[in-house]
Formats: structure tokens, C-alpha cells, sequence
């Protein structure tokens, strides 16, 4: 099931929450795929077509190293932009050994990654468990610059999405979807019109895992980007987000990592300050204390900031301590820019349990 719309977060009821998992995504036959893309670009059409088993179910596989966490710990979160060099990103993140690593822009079966399943391959390398959800369907080849990188002219799964990397296994899992109206299936932004051609739309993975203290809840999000302006539309996402978390996993300490595309396509001269999320989920008794100052994004081989750097990636989190946090460097050792996106790291230590 997926959410109609994205209303105030007082006025939400119980929301749907997808918890079927699979070993393997359902691949999307290739008659459909022509059906959707010659479909008539509209919310309802769009809806229809977000019931496919592959944006309703989460993948889970491979194999960790342990059982629990310690009671101290490292998340990274980073939105690897398509996860162009899987080896090259496994080195950078060997280099600072997390325990969990939350992963936005994940492919998966697209031509301009050499169709491999991102994820799969990074946990791989990294000998980690991994959960993936697709939060679109891309139906092209993307932009004019991923094209070039291709080296097929046609998508295998077309999936692009959100991951989280494990060296402890999961005790469950559950992936929320912020909204199924479908703008960017339909070519429009809230008022204006932009280019790529998908189903789905933004959403969060939600996972639990054991610790030595007691069991953690973390999360993986992707929040919009393009709002018009609208200030808001974040907020609620996050607000609909704090009510998921309190809905799957009430009493869990909760840690949220990702790209919130804070101040993204805001008027000239705004950034993440005008953002009232931060505000929000403090009243609701999350802090934001792991995040230290800097800009998060730069230039990279898809993506050219030449000018405007921001702060897009963030931890925000509920009942537990941050012992320390930093920015990493995106770059490989020759240069190469494996995102436009830093990584963000934070320790953390669980609250010890009342004797």
C-alpha cells in the first residue's frame, strides 16, 4: 500500500507500511514496460502502476559478520549518484569501517552503471547484509551525460533506489513511501516542468538491528528535491517519517540518515536554514547533533555545482548520543569523484539499560 497524498502529519492516520521482503526483486516484463511508457501521464494511471510487486516488496541478502552491535558504533550515510565505481566506494568506505551504512541513489539494472545491481555488489565487497528498496522505476536512460556512460541502450530492471548495509542482520525491515501521485511520471514539478520519465516517488527504509544494549532502529532517506518553493513539503515528508518510525518500532532509539535535499530549488539566497524540519522533529524529540558544519555536495562526473555548494545530508536521531561525527571526502585517491555527495560518519552510543 502507499500513501494518496502527503497530508499534515496531525492529520495522518495509520500509515501503510511495506514489509514483504524477497531474496529478489520481481523484474518488470518487458510488455508492461511498453504499456507504461506509452500510458497516459496522469496520478491515477500512476498509481495503478505503483502496486508492481517490485515497488511493493524490500530485498534482503548476503551475509554479515556478526550478531549485534556493540554498544558503540558507526554509521555512514551517503548518496552514492548512481554508485558509479562499486570497487573504488567499497575502498573508501573500508577505510572508516561502519558498522551501518545508509545509501541513497542506489542502481540497480541500468544501462549507465553497466546494469549491476549496485548495492548487492558494494555489500559484497564490504561483507555486509543489505536491504534495497526501489524508490523509481526509470523509464529512459536518464540524463544526456548518463548516456554517455552507458554501455547498453536499454535498462535490464530500470531500478534506482535506497539501501542499507548491515555487518549484523536484520530483525525487520519495513519501507515507507512518502507519496504515489506520480510528478515525476507526469513531467511536473509542484507548478513547473522537468524532465525524467519514472514511477515511484521519494520514500524511506526503516530497519531494526540488535545491539549489546538493546535493539536500534535506522533509516535510509531520499527526500524530495523538487518542491517549488514550498518550504513545507519537506517538513511533512519528515513529520510523516517520525510517525512511521513511532508506528513500526515505538520505544526503539532512532537514527535517520540521508540526503533531506535541505534548501534544494529554494528562491536565490535561501538554503537549509529556511527549512522548518529541523524545528519540527525537535519538538518532537529528535536532535541534530551529529552534524557538523560544511557543505555536503560538489561537482562530479554526472553532476556540475560549479557554483552553489550545499548542505543537503544529515543524521537526525531520538534517544541516543553522538560521540563524535564528520564530512568525508567523495574523492578516490586519483581524483575521481565516486559522488556529488560527501559521506557523512557519526559514532554513537547506545544508552546503557536501567539495573
Amino acid at each position: 500500500m502507499v500513501l494518496t497524498s502527503l497530508q499534515p502529519f496531525e492529520q495522518q492516520a495509520e500509515i501503510p507500511l511495506i514489509t514483504r521482503l524477497c531474496s529478489e526483486l520481481e523484474a518488470v516484463p518487458k510488455p508492461l514496460l511498453t504499456e507504461i511508457r506509452q500510458a497516459a501521464r496522469s496520478s491515477a494511471v500512476h498509481r495503478r502502476y505503483m502496486q508492481l510487486p517490485c515497488m511493493q516488496s524490500i530485498e534482503c541478502g548476503h551475509r554479515g559478520v556478526g550478531r549485534q552491535l556493540s554498544r558503540h558504533f558507526r554509521v555512514i550515510a551517503w548518496n552514492l549518484e548512481r554508485c558509479l565505481d562499486v570497487s573504488a566506494s567499497a575502498v573508501l568506505l573500508r577505510q572508516y569501517n561502519p558498522d551501518i551504512v545508509l545509501l541513497s541513489e542506489m542502481d540497480n539494472g541500468m544501462a549507465r552503471t553497466q546494469q549491476r545491481h549496485t548495492t548487492q555488489a558494494l555489500a559484497q565487497e564490504l561483507g555486509m547484509y543489505y536491504l534495497y528498496g526501489v524508490e523509481f522505476l526509470e523509464l529512459d536512460l536518464g540524463s544526456e551525460i548518463e548516456r554517455k556512460l552507458a554501455t547498453d541502450n536499454f535498462n535490464r530492471q530500470g531500478w534506482h533506489g535506497n539501501a542499507i548495509l548491515s555487518k549484523v542482520p536484520f530483525k525487520s525491515a519495513a519501507m515507507l513511501r512518502f507519496d504515489d501521485h506520480g510528478h515525476w511520471f507526469g513531467g511536473q514539478k509542484v507548478g513547473e516542468h522537468f524532465g525524467e520519465a519514472r514511477i515511484g516517488g521519494r520514500m524511506a527504509l526503516l530497519a531494526e538491528v540488535a545491539t549489546a544494549q538493546g535493539n536500534l532502529l535506522l533509516v535510509s532517506t531520499h527526500l524530495e528535491s523538487n518542491v517549488n518553493q514550498d518550504t513545507a513539503y519537506r517538513e511533512r515528508q519528515m513529520l510523516t517519517l517520525a510517525q512511521a518510525c513511532r508506528q513500526f518500532k515505538p520505544d526503539l532509539p532512532v537514527i535517520i540518515g540521508g540526503d533531506l535535499n535541505t534548501g534544494n530549488n529554494l528562491a536565490d539566497g535561501l538554503d537549509h536554514r529556511a527549512e522548518p524540519l529541523f524545528a519540527s522533529m525537535e519538538q518532537l524529540g529528535y536532535h541534530w547533533q551529529a552534524n557538523p558544519d560544511g557543505v555536503t555536495t560538489h561537482h562530479s562526473r554526472i553532476t556540475l555545482r560549479q557554483q552553489r555548494q550545499q548542505k543537503l545530508d544529515w543524521f537526525c536521531a531520538k534517544q541516543i548520543r553522538c560521540s563524535h561525527s564528520e564530512i568525508l571526502s567523495a574523492f578516490a585517491p586519483d581524483g575521481t569523484p565516486l559522488s556529488d555527495h560527501e559521506p557523512i560518519l557519526a559514532d554513537w552510543v547506545y544508552p546503557k539499560r536501567e539495573t
